[in-house]
């Protein structure tokens, strides 16, 4: 009966492959497998330059071909349902960025998504990177390992489009730019937690967002020495949250660049994203 409604929906109401419009599937298995990394799984990439604070940052795809348009599908032309095949593919990359898991008493994978600008948010109709992350979330979940969402970041101050920006007006544009919300700081101490953002260019939005969670404040949590998150060590950022890994769904095919010399080591090589 499934099968048989999505016929004549399909007739009714048509769709195409947001990556490469293969009529009638949303998302067809070349598409998918793209957006997979190919069977390769997620991998540290690096922008060229490397700005200055940039966490440890994983990503599954480069952003090229179908991969590009999926995410621009989802993100400017409301391809809403592919929120959760993107979903999962940062979720990939959450995993690898954030190691192997504690154990059964794990502490939860925190995700921190990157703030859109309202004007952003208001002029698409929705925020594509929080809806993926807590896509993202959900299937950690339903693999068992504990994920939420956590929105702490905010713009304080007004922030030019990117578009046309290189490295250098990126970084000016956005330095100083994000901040914790009030009370964010006890929401972090929580978690094991990874920043998230559906692309990585020059990585400067993702060094800023880094910068402000250094920024904050955390209350003293019995159990974890000055209220600091499992996994870093005392007296380190005692007075701030020292954010060290970050995870994308994609990036530049150059950042993707590396030496497969070492097994199991990946070795970027550089590249510009």
């Amino acid at each position: 009966m499934r099968g048989w409604w999505r016929e004549i929906a399909g007739l009714v109401l048509p769709v195409a492959c947001g990556g490469c419009g293969r009529p009638r599937t949303e998302l067809c298995p070349s598409c998918e497998d793209a957006l997979t990394g190919a069977g390769e799984g997620p991998r540290r990439v690096r922008p060229s330059p490397e700005p200055a604070g940039l966490p440890v940052v994983h990503a599954v795809a480069p952003y090229a071909d179908a991969v590009r348009e999926l995410l621009i599908a989802h993100k400017e032309r409301g391809a809403l349902t592919l929120a959760r095949p993107l979903g999962g593919a940062l979720a990939a990359a959450v995993e690898t960025a954030a190691g192997v898991t504690e154990g059964p008493g794990a502490r939860p994978l925190l995700l921190v998504p990157v703030p859109s600008s309202r004007r952003s948010v208001r002029a698409r109709g929705h925020d594509p990177t929080r809806r993926v992350a807590l896509a993202a979330a959900a299937r950690l979940r339903s693999a068992g390992r504990p994920a939420r969402v956590v929105p702490v970041l905010r713009q304080r101050r007004y922030v030019a489009d990117q578009a046309g920006l290189g490295a250098r007006g990126r970084l000016a544009n956005l330095t100083g730019a994000l901040e914790v919300v009030p009370g964010g700081g006890r929401l972090l101490g929580a978690g094991r937690v990874v920043l998230v953002d559906d692309l990585m260019t020059t990585g400067a939005s993702l060094a800023e967002a880094a910068r402000a969670l250094g920024a904050v404040h955390l209350p003293f949590i019995p159990g974890i020495p000055h209220g600091l998150p499992a996994g870093l060590p005392d007296g380190s950022a005692q007075h701030g949250f020292e954010q060290r890994v970050a995870a994308v769904i994609a990036s530049s095919p150059a950042s993707f660049e590396i030496n497969r010399n070492s097994p199991g080591t990946w070795i970027v090589a550089g590249g510009e994203r």
